[in-house]
């Protein structure tokens, strides 16, 4: 029996715009804006020659993200073949991101060694863990141990927030 173009026009069109390739494509123009952005980096006088400057990471992250989203793009299948999720926890996702907005606002105020503490443990309270000793055995020791690879192995200055940094 043949089928007629617009059936297969509506096919080919549900098979092209697919989930996973959506998202592809808006990874992709993000990743492209952020290596873009990234060229607005300014160097040191002579950093031009140095083999690894303050563009080098952000500018291989973005080369990374425009690689995978493409080949995602070309890779991805229709969603009734991708496993893809039809129904969205959207309280899970409003609630990350308030969670994203007040880790912001609190690294400016806590910093980062108690804001990156307390937004693990609000992430670990948010996806259902409530175990006191997963909770704060992957939280604070974490970022604890994180901080002071920064800090004093890397010698990174983080900023200790406005309230500790009158002491």
């Amino acid at each position: 029996m043949p089928t007629s173009p617009s059936s297969l026009h509506s096919k080919s069109q549900r098979q092209l715009l697919s989930r996973d390739r959506v998202g592809a494509l808006i990874f992709l123009v993000i990743s492209l804006i952020y290596g873009y952005q990234s060229q607005q980096i300014p160097l040191f006088p002579g950093d031009e020659f140095e083999p690894f400057t303050a563009r080098t990471l952000p500018n291989l992250l973005s080369i990374a993200g425009v690689i995978l989203s493409l080949l995602l793009v070309v890779m991805a299948k229709d969603d009734r073949h991708s496993g893809a999720i039809t129904g969205f926890n959207w309280k899970l996702l409003i609630g990350f991101l308030v969670l994203m907005a007040a880790y912001g606002v609190g690294l400016t105020w806590l910093g980062f060694l108690l804001s990156t503490s307390l937004f693990l443990l609000g992430g670990f309270l948010l996806l259902g863990e409530r175990r006191k000793s997963v909770l704060f055995g992957a939280s604070f020791p974490f970022v604890t141990a994180f901080w002071l690879l920064l800090t004093q192995g890397l010698d990174i200055y983080l900023e200790p927030g406005y309230i500790f940094s009158a002491w």
